[in-house]
């Protein structure tokens, strides 16, 4: 059977997730012969605006998305705008998995975020405990947004046939991520305030106790299986995207590693004033584990050394 090669648009492409499958699809051989790779940034379309969204579909005609855009903050913006990031990403959602419907898309990849899962729970959490009762209040809004692109997957499978489904990593971190203090993932926020603790030779100030537990995923390794996904998965239901539940690691662990990658000798003192989130939220990885039984992921301690390298190297052009 002859398949007339992939044209893959990825819908925020210059972000975490979307900077690693493009390092995978041009430095690692991931794109295969005729593919057309597309990585589409904000600054090229406002997927919030329906006009804006069938334009760029019209201008590249994609056989296949991998749906990374969202609106996107740290914990505590979250807290103050739920509703603004529950109505974007509604948005943002609908118009890119209708609009690849109305242009009969192959196959959609969307990303989710181990936020959804339920607050009140059993762990680990797997695919099939998602729905199962409402998020963390934190930032339910986005969360919410989330979880309906399982439910709408669903609906376009039932309703036509569609083959959309989603991911769902961990805690993933690397290069490209967004550094900031207030709104960064919680190790990049991490490996910029301990750079410059290192630099002023002052007190690394950890907000919360350090505590809380999480599974942290490299993004190059999502980006590996993200391809897996898009050309061998074949289900509706989301796979956890996730390193094994005995990987989980406490705060204050990866943020001695931290230290010891960017060499950082001073004082560690944790804020407890400041809110720990969730404490745990162990998921399981045995589906992938299934699929991909061979599946090495990057350790975290190297992870975190190649993270910092890219930091200090590329301090200039960091998301800070």
């Amino acid at each position: 059977l002859f398949k007339i090669p992939m044209r893959v648009l990825v819908t925020g492409g210059s972000g975490l997730v979307g900077k690693a499958i493009e390092h995978v699809v041009k430095q690692e051989g991931g794109c295969l012969e005729g593919e057309q790779w597309t990585f589409l940034c904000s600054k090229e379309a406002n997927l919030v605006d329906l006009q804006q969204t069938r334009a760029v579909f019209e201008k590249y005609r994609p056989t296949h998305v991998i749906h990374l855009a969202a609106k996107v903050g740290g914990l505590y913006l979250h807290m103050k705008e739920n509703l603004h990031f529950l109505r974007d990403n509604l948005r943002i959602n609908d118009n890119v998995l209708q609009t690849s419907h109305e242009r009969g898309v192959t196959k959609v990849v969307s990303c989710l975020s181990s936020c959804i899962f339920p607050d009140k729970t059993t762990y680990p959490i797997d695919e099939s405990m998602i729905h199962n009762g409402p998020p963390h209040d934190s930032n339910f809004g986005y969360s919410h947004a989330k979880r309906m692109i399982d439910i709408q997957n669903r609906g376009y499978f039932e309703q036509h046939g569609r083959r959309y489904t989603a991911v769902i990593p961990t805690n993933v971190y690397g290069p490209y991520d967004n550094f900031n203090f207030e709104n960064g993932h919680v190790l990049s926020a991490l490996m910029h305030k301990t750079y410059a603790a290192k630099k002023e030779g002052t007190p690394l100030q950890v907000w919360g106790s350090g505590t809380p537990r999480r599974q942290f995923i490299y993004s190059l390794d999502v980006a590996r299986l993200f391809l897996w996904v898009l050309r061998e998965y074949d289900e509706i239901d989301p796979i956890i995207l996730s390193v094994g539940e005995e990987e989980e690691l406490p705060i204050k662990d990866a943020v001695e590693m931290i230290a010891d990658a960017l060499d950082f000798k001073g004082q560690i003192v944790f804020d407890t004033s400041k809110s720990d989130g969730q404490m745990k939220k162990t998921a399981s990885n045995a589906k992938l584990q299934r699929y991909l039984p061979d599946f090495t992921f990057t350790p975290l301690s190297e992870g975190i050394k190649k993270t910092c390298d890219w930091f200090v190297n590329n301090y200039d052009i960091a998301r800070t």
